[in-house]
């Protein structure tokens, strides 16, 4: 059998990982105006964070049209695959979730080969590291229905803590009120947000760029035992301080991935997080204590 593992490209896996786990990569796309350029193909982000901070525009991001997602099954089923997991960028973020069923339930009817699509709930690395966890798992012959279940789990597991360097992007995008963007940048606080159950939640403000960094690792290292992690990054210097962050506690393999240009264009240059994946030991006794959420 072939199970194919699938993501968008908000996943923010990077392209050779991706290939080597046999990871189908559906991009979306951000507009500059009226230039459109497919995300991860088109633009990479150093490119991207280039033309953002110089750019008059105020870019936007489109989800992909059903039949973009068809055309990437298409090929899947064409190149062998019995069946298909599709993780998708959280649905109350994006339309990008609603256009991968209406394409898995079009392409499996025609098909027959069986097609699964979970939605995340989240963003970025916060579902490409489970998705890499899973392709692994393809790639040694588990079931369409074990690849599916697991998914399922890893993403209830997910902390997601991300530090921005400035809201001047989240107030661009319509994502935050102009007064509180400009309130922010007056106070020169670095705000830290938490992405958790497909929502966008503000944490705290702090002052300095070096110690939202060390907050965010505190939260993290604060959910207990860990079962896998990965850093985000809007630059490799975001990347190292984080990861150096995370090595002060964590001495497992460590996932990096490149923010790219449809999470950058809301999250800003400078932008980074920390992924942890909780245990099921520690997730279980978080819901027995009823401290989860």
């Amino acid at each position: 059998m072939s199970i194919r593992v699938t993501v968008d490209s908000t996943a923010d896996i990077p392209p050779e990982r991706a290939r080597e786990l046999n990871i189908e990569v559906v991009p979306l796309t951000v507009l500059f105006g009226d230039e459109a350029f497919r995300d991860g193909i088109d633009l990479d982000g150093e490119a991207f964070y280039k033309k953002l901070t110089t750019s008059p525009v105020t870019p936007t991001t489109t989800a992909p049209a059903p039949a973009i997602f068809e055309e990437a099954y298409r090929k899947l089923v064409k190149d062998g695959a019995t069946g298909v997991l599709a993780i998708s960028l959280g649905s109350s973020l994006s339309s990008t979730y609603s256009s991968a069923v209406t394409a898995a339930e079009t392409v499996s009817k025609e098909s027959g080969v069986p097609f699964e699509v979970v939605d995340s709930h989240t963003v970025s690395g916060g579902f490409g590291l489970p998705a890499e966890i899973v392709a692994r798992e393809a790639m040694n012959g588990a079931s369409l229905a074990e690849l599916k279940a697991h998914a399922e789990s890893l993403l209830s597991r997910v902390r997601l803590v991300a530090v921005l360097d400035t809201l001047e992007y989240l107030q661009r995008g319509g994502r935050i009120g102009r007064a509180r963007a400009l309130l922010g940048s007056l106070l020169s606080v670095k705000p830290l947000l938490e992405v958790r159950d497909g929502q966008v939640l503000p944490l705290e403000n702090v002052r300095t760029r070096s110690k939202a960094q060390d907050r965010v690792a505190q939260i993290i290292q604060g959910i207990g035992e860990i079962e896998a992690l990965g850093v985000v990054q809007s630059n490799p210097a975001v990347g190292d301080e984080l990861m150096k962050r995370a090595r002060a506690f964590w001495h497992g393999p460590i996932e990096v991935f490149n923010l790219g240009p449809v999470v950058g264009t809301h999250a800003g240059p400078g932008a980074g997080c920390i992924i942890a994946i909780a245990s099921e030991q520690n997730k279980q006794s978080e819901q027995s204590t009823g401290t989860g959420a």
